[in-house]
């Protein structure tokens, strides 16, 4: 009976994963939609992934309930205990990097009637950190590599630096032309969403490092 139990117990472990890793999936594509769409100002793609940030939530309900589920069918020994802790903490800041896609498309939508005469090099560049580190920190989840994880945390300070740069030219934006106030604005939220994913992915490295190591 006890070898019955562990069995539907580590089925349920594997469910756990494949869920996480299912939903990681899931918001990396969906940064990748959310930045094409603040690159090319497309408003109705924008408005397809706010709606689409449900599916985002819904993983987090199912992944939130098996951990549950996990810890009260049986009593968990250390190592199990660790994966769950890491999984509950590593699906909040999953969550919230889905809701920063859905606040930059909001920005997209509230900018689309400005004028597109701003260089765009220092988000692509962000973007294209955050976006690595994401893959690496699923991939860090999956393989247990905490070298991997430890990586991630280090390219989080080229990401900082990138956004304190961002920061002091649309600053300099906004004194060449006082009218390029409000587009700056918003683009410095953007700018303040693609570090806190960049906060977030660190986060996920961190429990992996801490709980998995």
């Amino acid at each position: 009976k006890v070898w019955i139990m562990r069995k539907k117990f580590d089925n349920k472990l594997k469910q756990l994963n494949n869920e996480l890793i299912d939903m990681a999936n899931l918001i990396q594509s969906t940064i990748k939609e959310a930045m094409e769409v603040f690159f090319k100002s497309d408003i109705d793609e924008a408005n397809k992934i706010i709606k689409n940030d449900q599916e985002i939530n819904d993983y987090q309900k199912r992944i939130e309930n098996i951990c549950y589920s996990l810890l009260i069918e049986q009593q968990p020994v250390a190592s199990d205990l660790r994966l769950i802790t890491a999984a509950l903490k590593m699906v909040t800041d999953l969550e919230r990097i889905g809701d920063h896609a859905s606040d930059i498309c909001e920005l997209v939508i509230d900018m689309s009637k400005e004028k597109r005469d701003y260089n765009f090099d220092h988000f692509r560049q962000m973007y294209t950190d955050v976006s690595v580190m994401l893959i690496d920190s699923i991939s860090s989840y999956v393989n247990r590599d905490i070298e991997l994880a430890k990586q991630i945390i280090k390219m989080d300070d080229a990401v900082d630096a990138m956004f304190e740069k961002n920061k002091e030219e649309l600053i300099e934006y906004i004194h060449l032309d006082p009218q390029n106030g409000k587009k700056a604005v918003d683009l410095l939220m953007v700018n303040k969403y693609l570090e806190r994913i960049g906060d977030h992915v660190t986060n996920v490295a961190e429990c992996v490092i801490n709980y998995l190591g």
